[in-house]
């Protein structure tokens, strides 16, 4: 069964293919996608098969992804999850998105805290990482708050232009929310 968690103002849920109209909106915003790494969404049948390829790797445990709504509310405003899962090292890393009207309101903050709660405490790693684009000070500053150290920094290239990331990790999840 497909893990719920709750914050004091989150719902993190199973993405389900009715979502595919939010997911595509929020997954083709220049801004949200600006330090996500990837090509906008294009469509709702590419949104619909990325939404299968969530529950097959969560069946095969290989990833996990939870929608991010506000409680008492419908809609997406933000996805969250770990890929790049390895059961047998006891690590993934985690990545989340939110739309741009949901930032700096405390919510990325709230739904990395529960996600990463979980990844400990019930998925039992001993690793989570985060790969940040070192021009987003935003999750800089909400990864630091939550115990994460840098470990590395990798050059990449985006087209022709190159850019640097933050290698991120935490290994021991102390409470501090």
């Amino acid at each position: 069964m497909f893990p719920e968690l709750e914050t004091k103002r989150l719902m993190l849920r199973k993405i389900v293919e009715d979502d595919a109209g939010e997911i595509l909106e929020c997954f083709s915003d220049e801004e949200v996608l600006r330090y996500y790494g990837q090509k906008p969404l294009e469509s709702i049948n590419q949104v619909k098969e990325i939404i299968k390829n969530f529950s097959k790797g969560y069946e095969e445990k290989q990833l996990i992804k939870w929608g991010i709504q506000l409680k008492g509310k419908e809609k997406l405003i933000g996805t969250i999850g770990f890929q790049e899962w390895s059961s047998e090292h006891k690590k993934a890393n985690v990545s989340y998105a939110l739309f741009p009207e949901y930032w700096n309101k405390g919510y990325a903050t709230e739904a990395v805290h529960e996600a990463i709660s979980y990844g400990f405490n019930e998925l039992q790693y001993n690793r989570i990482g985060a790969i940040v684009f070192t021009k987003n000070s935003g999750s800089i500053a909400l990864l630091s708050k939550l115990g994460f150290k840098i470990a590395s920094i990798k050059k990449g290239t985006r087209g022709n232009v190159p850019f640097f990331m933050l290698i991120f990790v935490i290994r021991t999840y102390v409470q501090l929310l």
